[in-house]
């Protein structure tokens, strides 16, 4: 379908810019929404008598979301979620989550469409993301995802977590049991050689 953007999309034009998108996404996200307009010859002029408008909203919206921004970067995005034993997520953190993490701890709405992830985080750690506030206004920002506070205040020092510790040092505790074990097997294999060559000798 072709429409006239009637405001920046990222990655598909500026204002004002005719473009081919899928029919779904105009009908879903860009029409209903106001971001653009069906492209006929009607649409075209009356654009063009609203691009002041349109262009002065456009500003309107950029000096807006850089008012965010400080508060955007200040916020401490931190997860806390159950893993397992090599720090895999029961689950995984996605764009939502952040999004509604933004709105909960800096009080900044944006949908989940702004938050510039790309895959779900699945695993525990410090993950690099960014935030569209604006299509002219991206600010980057840091996530961090572990089981416990503390967990989360290590990463956030720069530590790297280490996963498996527990089971290494059990195998370490078990391994005297081990070979305790294969002494006391060559001990009763001695008597039992003994005690033949013992009848043997009767």
């Amino acid at each position: 379908m072709k429409v006239i953007l009637t405001e920046k999309i990222a990655k598909l034009g500026n204002i004002g810019d005719t473009v081919e998108v899928k029919t779904g996404f105009a009908r879903n996200y860009l029409l209903p929404n106001g971001k653009a307009m069906r492209f006929t010859r009607e649409n075209v002029a009356l654009f063009e008598a609203k691009k002041a408008e349109l262009t002065a909203r456009q500003e309107a919206a950029k000096q807006k979301a850089e008012s965010f921004v400080d508060a955007v970067k200040n916020a401490k995005l931190h997860m806390i979620r159950q893993a397992g034993d090599t720090g895999q997520l029961y689950g995984s953190v996605s764009t939502r989550d952040i999004a509604r993490a933004l709105k909960e701890i800096a009080g900044v709405s944006v949908e989940s469409a702004q938050v510039m992830l790309g895959a779900p985080i699945k695993s525990v750690g410090a993950f690099d993301t960014k935030i569209a506030l604006h299509p002219d206004v991206i600010v980057p920002v840091k996530i961090y995802v572990a089981q416990t506070q503390d967990e989360i205040d290590a990463l956030v020092a720069g530590k790297v977590l280490t996963f498996g510790t527990k089971k290494v040092e059990e195998v370490a505790e078990e391994a005297p049991v081990a070979e305790a074990t294969e002494e006391k097997a060559e001990e009763v294999a001695e008597v039992v050689e003994e005690t033949a060559e013992a009848k043997d000798a009767e």
